[in-house]
């Protein structure tokens, strides 16, 4: 996937940014070199590889410490949710945005 100028145009007006000539070319050379970056990634066959827990998991064993997942904390919900304008049914309400 390669951008243009157009592209680097329309995100830039997107972005509400005011880019010059220059600002623009060094910013389509920078994304075009991210996404060359990517797609070199994505054609590495990974199919046969097991996902790491942790990246030293892949020069030694290594033991994860986890703690238990338990609620350490009350529930608080109706003293939290007092001073909000709209509640119902434990959720807060809110204006509709998008139409």
């Amino acid at each position: 996937m390669a951008l243009t100028s157009l592209d680097i145009d329309r995100i830039a007006n997107l972005a509400r940014l005011e880019l010059s000539v220059s600002e623009s070319e060094r910013m389509l050379t920078q994304l075009n070199g991210f996404f060359d970056i990517v797609e070199k990634m994505r054609a590495v066959d990974t199919g046969d590889l097991t996902p790491l827990a942790h990246p030293v998991a892949a020069i030694q064993e290594i033991a994860l410490r986890l703690r238990d997942d338990v609620a350490s904390e009350p529930n608080q919900r109706e003293a939290n949710q007092r001073s909000a304008p709209a509640v119902e049914r434990g959720l807060f309400l809110v204006p509709k945005v998008i139409g």
